[in-house]
């Protein structure tokens, strides 16, 4: 997998003369004593990360922390002071800082695009011409130019209000034309600034999960800031925590919640549940520490309660628990209703949220749950005490 855009030892300063100010920073002040002496604001410190194709990279933090100043350097919207930001252009990686007008604007058109927080909608122009205005502004020809707008339109279900104006749709109506004009340019990176932040909690959440599914078709590299935590650890690959300007920690939503760099992450996710984070992987037992029931059977838990067996093949032959034949169940089904005779055991990938191993495990009447790769193969099993272990871990 490639880089799609990084950040290397980024400062930004914004102030008439900021070379006092950078010489501040060297020595170790802070943004305070920054502001104090040169007039200078301090936007992003020291700023390292890298964001990898088709990866959803979330830049997290209080108001005034960095991210969005951050996030603005990627299309050159902020200046950066110091340091360099390459984004992928085919082969190649371009500096925005140093590049010239030319392949900047080359990279604004192609490269990357933007969907903002408060929507930037024109309201003289209809949805259509909206969400094709860029295309316009490149020149497209007006045949091409419609043809991609309706692609786009189709997408985010918005087809049959094309020639609305903006004040006749709802606000999650008019977020999705904002991200139907940045999927229009067909740029591979995008740049999504708190996009959902100013819609209520139903609209916000249902979006969320458009994005993420319109994700699993496109593709994108998708740079993202919001300072809602929970929304993060929803749809970020990896998440970096900001504060004060600085990175302060990056990983994947799960290393975030279980091993909180310092005492800011620490307080920042103290009131996480774990169990919105946490995946099958994370408090499997492998296959290996499971114990053999004999004659080609597995014990999946330590109480001795369910085994199964598999076929030369590696498929699930049999499975009983308590001694009862059982059905063997994807934790993909656990949401549906179950006969009263049914006797499931549930099984999952690695990557299940634990949310939906807990389920499973409440519908089989605390039966483990087995896991398999995604080759179909066993790679090990969760049961009770496993997940209760995580919990009280993070707890503690």
């Amino acid at each position: 997998m490639n880089v799609a855009v990084e950040f290397k030892a980024v400062d930004i300063l914004f102030g008439k003369d900021t070379r006092e100010a950078l010489a501040m920073l060297d020595a170790g002040k802070s943004r305070a004593e920054i502001l104090d002496k040169t007039g200078a604001v301090l936007g992003a410190a020291n700023a390292s990360l890298k964001v990898m194709e088709g990866e959803i990279s979330v830049l997290m933090g209080l108001s005034g922390s960095g991210k969005s100043t951050l996030l603005r350097a990627v299309n050159g919207l902020n200046k950066v002071s110091r340091g360099n930001v390459l984004v992928r252009d085919g082969d190649n990686m371009v500096d925005v800082v140093t590049c010239d007008e030319a392949t900047l604007r080359h990279v604004r058109q192609g490269q990357v695009a933007m969907v903002f927080q408060q929507f930037a909608l024109l309201p003289w122009r209809t949805v259509a011409e909206n969400v094709g205005f860029g295309l316009e502004l490149a020149g497209m020809p007006d045949e091409e130019r419609k043809a991609k707008v309706d692609k786009q339109l189709k997408l985010v279900g918005l087809e049959q209000w094309t020639g609305k104006y903006v004040h006749e749709l709802s606000g999650g109506m008019q977020q999705r034309v904002g991200l139907a004009r940045a999927f229009a340019t067909e740029a591979p990176i995008l740049l999504m600034d708190e996009p959902f932040s100013a819609l209520d909690p139903l609209i916000r959440t249902k979006l969320q999960d458009e994005l993420l599914q319109l994700q699993k078709t496109l593709k994108k590299t998708i740079i993202f800031v919001s300072h809602d935590l929970e929304e993060a650890l929803k749809i970020g690959n990896h998440i970096s925590i900001m504060e004060g300007g600085c990175i302060v920690q990056t990983g994947r939503p799960e290393d975030i919640v279980l091993r909180p760099a310092n005492a800011y992450v620490s307080e920042f996710i103290a009131n996480v549940n774990p169990l919105s984070v946490l995946t099958a992987w994370n408090v499997m037992r492998g296959k290996h520490e499971l114990e053999s029931a004999g004659q080609g059977w597995t014990w999946l838990d330590r109480r001795k309660t369910t085994r199964f067996k598999l076929d030369k093949a590696g498929k699930v032959a049999a499975v009983e628990r308590n001694g009862q034949t059982a059905s063997w169940v994807s934790c993909a089904e656990a949401e549906k209703e179950l006969g009263k005779n049914d006797h499931p055991v549930f099984w999952a990938t690695p990557g299940t949220s634990l949310k939906t191993v807990m389920l499973a495990m409440h519908k089989s009447h605390t039966a483990p749950v087995g896991l398999f790769d995604d080759q179909s193969r066993f790679v090990g099993a969760i049961g009770v005490r496993d997940v209760l272990q995580a919990v009280l871990r993070r707890e503690g």
